[in-house]
């Protein structure tokens, strides 16, 4: 049988030290990671008035207004929130195929999705492709920013699983539709039936519904005024699936009036982002 030696002894006093330092480092990033959580989960906003109040601005409206002031742009801002009932039954379906078909039926975050965005991301080594829902796009619009940081990223899913506890789904989606951007300066589905089509958004067809959609990926990029192949391929897509979605109920509770806004199923494939979100 071997005898430890001098050697053994000496492996182990290297050792020893090491693994302690491991085990502190370990201490540390999960202390970092559960402070981080915490401080993140305090800070959230209170989303319980959207119940019954429509927001009348936006974290990224507030973004864009103040990108138009550093390049000396005069303000542009378009928008006229509209009940859901007054929304395009045409355009909540192209929505849902162009965005998040899984929307009625999940609890705000897509896991399948997620799974494979995550599976692509690690093989390219980059943010390929994005995941995200009709409330986590909600949750960011609203509050957050375009950045794809992991804090960032953290709070969209703490707000994204707010938003889902405290509203249905219609109200979700009422409002993400009055919401998101559109073009330049055009914010929510009236201002651009309007601005494309010179038409309420209570009268848009499948056709006119689905180049909308088509250009929510990047409607600073793709324009309906416009269409460029690419957006005309989406539109065909998406009209080939509207059939297979349903769009959620209307929202149960009563809504204040609306303001006036003036100045301030299984996933569908439909190719890879221009911009992951």
């Amino acid at each position: 049988m071997r005898t430890p030696g001098a050697a053994d002894t000496i492996d182990q006093g290297m050792v020893r030290p090491v693994l302690r330092g491991i085990g502190n480092t370990l201490l540390a990033i999960a202390a970092v990671g559960l402070a981080t959580t915490a401080y993140v989960w305090v800070t959230l906003p209170d989303v319980r008035s959207l119940k019954t109040a429509n927001p009348t601005t936006t974290s990224f409206m507030k973004l864009r207004a103040a990108e138009d002031e550093r390049a000396g742009k005069p303000p542009h801002f378009e928008q006229q929130w509209v009940s859901y009932g007054k929304i395009s039954p045409s355009l909540k379906r192209a929505v849902l195929v162009a965005e998040d078909a899984a929307f009625p039926q999940h609890d705000g975050i897509d896991y399948d999705e997620l799974k494979a965005a995550i599976e692509l991301d690690w093989n390219k080594g980059q943010f390929v492709r994005g995941a995200s829902t009709i409330t986590q796009q909600l949750a960011k619009n609203l509050y957050l920013s375009p950045s794809r940081n992991p804090y960032r990223k953290l709070a969209e899913l703490f707000i994204t699983r707010r938003l889902e506890s405290e509203l249905s789904k219609g109200r979700i989606f009422e409002i993400y539709l009055n919401v998101i951007e559109w073009g330049d300066g055009i914010w929510g589905a009236e201002a651009a039936a309007q601005a494309y089509f010179n038409e309420p958004a209570s009268a848009l067809n499948q056709e006119q519904s689905a180049l909308l959609a088509a250009a929510i990926i990047n409607p600073r990029v793709y324009s309906p005024a416009h269409p460029n192949k690419r957006l005309l391929n989406r539109q065909q897509i998406i009209l080939r699936n509207m059939a297979q979605v349903t769009p959620p109920y209307p929202p149960s509770v009563r809504m204040y009036p609306a303001p006036v806004l003036a100045a301030p199923v299984a996933p569908v494939v439909l190719g890879t982002p221009a911009v992951p979100r």
